[in-house]
């Protein structure tokens, strides 16, 4: 029978391909294995234990907390006693906390850490929660998870019962957007949403060899990552936490990964520092280097260049590029990336090393995929992100923007039935992405639609192509083209520091520190070359004539970008208002 729930998939593993490593992660070291059985049995008690506090079907269960397996048995403890999950981003505002939690009308939290744990506290002003707070880390004088799972094993009862009487059609889940601009939404998503999604993108998540292992560390708050978990788990996948973004790296060597999710920004690190290693590079091997890259750069995946590029393509991908993908653990299949456009170029030299990067796209109001590839060479099409899934339909409105129809929409925003109502018409779906479908079927997104501007001559301008074009100099870390209403479009850059040092050195030019050198004439020079490069290709009102340096790279700590690293437009532009308004000053 196909799981019509979430909490499905783990019985359904649990018979079929029951795993001695379903859930992971590393404490103190070393590292931490949960067997599928114990999943289940850890879950049963907590859900047991829920019952007992009096959380019941249609109570509220905050989780506020980093990617562990914790986070999974609360999740999937509360889905199975038809209680909703309510997931918060660990590094949002005490506010924003204060504001969900009442919002969403929370019952019980489960918090990480004793920072978490504090935030949450101040965030409720001292307002009693019916099941009270309680952490992951065993901490003294705080309420430990364990307590909960306790008092179920005190007090079990029959949960088949209760499983049956969760619905497809009930709510799993609030899913608060991490918000570009005011307050977030709480996105209502139905066990079938989430269910029909995994099954739709587990179709597409197939490869020429057998994947046994993911690591994960996008966050479990957002629902990219945590229905690729979902997925992991319906396809007996087992699932490895990264400890943090700093020990990804080193993760993967032990861990050797055959998948993973990530999003564009952090492929856009991994490719800058593999360049930074290649100029350290001297003599033959720089050149060599180099020479891959650039039959790298020029690749398309489903087009044949000719034999004397594919025997050189298989000479660079034994010398050069197999060390990219070691670098990756060395048993990397695919990996999925989504949350916002992959840049072209890094698309086709991944492609090229044999690291086969299937793009995919929708939103959390989605569930969120509406779109993907498969990972075989003929169905990529590069600045493309796939065709839709099993069961759901995209069309194109009139102004352009994208629209989506099928399970995998949401049922509403919480308490929000206006705002429900100007993105729900008539079934369809109104994404606010701008896009096109091409004669094979594939989309492509061009821009938010309420991203895009008009100068004050009346031209639309789409600033995410822009941007893209200028990340693709070495130089540029951030960029944020800006322009609404003004004479032109301009930029503010934040420069990769470890490139401008590496040129610097090469020029003989002393580097003496960040804010000394954005003032250099010849780092000026530099980026006055990048931003001259990227306008090359666009038409004359879409160029952008001024940009300004931004020494601070754009954070989610500085409050410049949301949780799965898409930047706050209103944001930067409030703060940064002063240096926009120099640009224009003349």
């Amino acid at each position: 029978m196909s799981p019509s729930r979430i909490f499905d998939f783990l019985f359904n593993q649990l018979e079929q391909s029951p795993k001695d490593d379903c859930l992971n992660c590393k404490v103190n070291g070393e590292w931490v294995h949960y067997s599928t059985l114990e999943v289940v049995d850890i879950c049963n008690d907590l859900s047991c234990g829920l019952l007992a506090a009096g959380i019941e079907a249609g109570c509220k269960v905050a989780i506020v907390s980093e990617n562990r397996p914790e986070w999974n048995f609360v999740d999937l403890a509360a889905q199975q006693i038809g209680a909703i999950s309510v997931p918060l981003y660990p590094t949002i505002t005490v506010e924003d906390y204060a504001y969900i939690i009442d919002h969403a009308e929370v019952d019980i939290i489960f918090a990480s850490t004793r920072d978490l744990h504090d935030k949450v506290t101040e965030a409720l002003a001292g307002k009693e929660l019916k099941g009270g707070i309680y952490t992951f880390d065993q901490l003294d004088g705080l309420k430990h998870w364990t307590e909960v799972r306790k008092l179920g094993q005190d007090n079990a009862v029959d949960l088949a019962t209760h499983r049956e009487k969760v619905s497809k059609e009930d709510i799993a889940t609030y899913i608060y957007t991490s918000g570009t601009t005011g307050r977030p939404k709480g996105v209502m998503l139905t066990h079938n949403n989430l269910v029909s999604n995994s099954l739709g993108t587990a179709e597409r998540i197939t490869g020429n060899k057998p994947i046994l292992r993911a690591i994960s560390f996008l966050p479990l708050s957002h629902v990219y990552e945590r229905t690729g978990i979902y997925y992991y788990i319906y396809r007996n996948i087992s699932i490895y936490y990264a400890e943090n973004l700093e020990s990804i790296a080193a993760n993967m060597q032990e861990i050797k990964p055959h998948t993973f999710n990530t999003v564009p920004r952090l492929l856009e690190k991994i490719y800058d520092k593999i360049v930074a290693k290649g100029e350290e590079l001297t003599g033959t091997k720089r050149k060599l280097f180099f020479w891959a890259l650039d039959l790298g750069l020029r690749y398309e995946p489903n087009k044949s260049q000719g034999l004397w590029y594919n025997i050189q393509l298989g000479i660079a991908r034994k010398l050069i590029f197999s060390k990219w993908q070691d670098a990756l653990g060395g048993e990397l299949v695919l990996l999925s990336s989504g949350g916002a456009a992959l840049q072209p170029r890094l698309g086709r030299v991944f492609w090229a090393a044999g690291i086969k990067v299937c793009e995919g796209y929708g939103l959390t109001e989605t569930s969120p995929v509406m779109t993907a590839s498969y990972a075989t060479e003929k169905d990529i099409r590069i600045g493309k992100v796939g065709r839709p899934i099993r069961d759901v339909e995209v069309k194109i409105a009139e102004d352009g923007e994208v629209l989506c129809k099928g399970p995998n929409v949401m049922k509403g925003y919480y308490k929000a039935p206006e705002q429900t109502a100007e993105v729900l018409k008539d079934g369809w779906f109104h994404t606010g992405d701008i896009g096109e479908i091409d004669d094979e079927g594939y989309l492509r997104i061009t821009d938010r639609k309420k991203e895009m501007f008009k100068t004050s001559g009346g031209k639309y301008v789409a600033p995410q192509l822009i941007e893209n074009k200028l990340k693709e100099s070495s130089f540029v870390e951030q960029a944020i083209v800006i322009g609404s209403s003004r004479k032109f479009p301009s930029a503010l850059l934040v420069p990769n520091y470890d490139s401008l040092r590496k040129a610097c050195s090469d020029a003989g030019i002393t580097y003496t520190d960040d804010a000394a050198m954005c003032e250099n004439e010849y780092v000026k020079g530099l980026f006055d070359k990048a931003v001259e490069q990227a306008n090359a290709t666009f038409a004359k009102w879409e160029k952008v004539k001024k940009y300004a340096l931004v020494q601070v790279p754009f954070s989610i700590e500085g409050g410049e970008l949301t949780a799965k690293l898409s930047m706050k437009r209103r944001v930067i532009n409030e703060k940064y208002n002063d240096l926009i308004e120099s640009i224009y000053a003349d």
